[in-house]
């Protein structure tokens, strides 16, 4: 095996132990072109789930404020656009840490 291709799967294989500090190292540590390429989509891609991070924030400081005193309805489905968002991307990361194996 070719160690550019292993530490290139291991920054996808990443979001399952490291998160975004792995493939951050491979990016700096790294003088391979490649597995600066595939540490930088890694990275973006663990990134991702974080997106919906603002909106339940706000849902938190509305519900700690009085809010409606209803059923936190943008909390709820801010977190399960974050839990179906970080599913997606730990599907797509195995994905492609796999096929950066499988080069020939």
């Amino acid at each position: 095996m070719d160690t550019k291709r292993i530490l290139s799967a291991l920054c996808y294989f990443s979001v399952m132990f490291a998160g975004i500090l792995f493939p951050l190292v491979a990016y700096f540590a790294s003088e391979n072109e490649d597995v600066k390429v595939h540490a930088k989509k890694a990275l973006l891609s663990h990134l991702i789930p974080l997106i919906p991070l603002p909106l339940i924030l706000i849902a938190v400081l509305i519900d700690m404020s009085g809010g409606t005193g209803g059923f936190p309805v943008l909390m709820f489905s801010s977190a399960i656009l974050m839990v179906i968002l970080s599913f997606i991307v730990l599907i797509w990361n195995l994905v492609k840490g796999i096929k950066v194996l499988n080069i020939k």
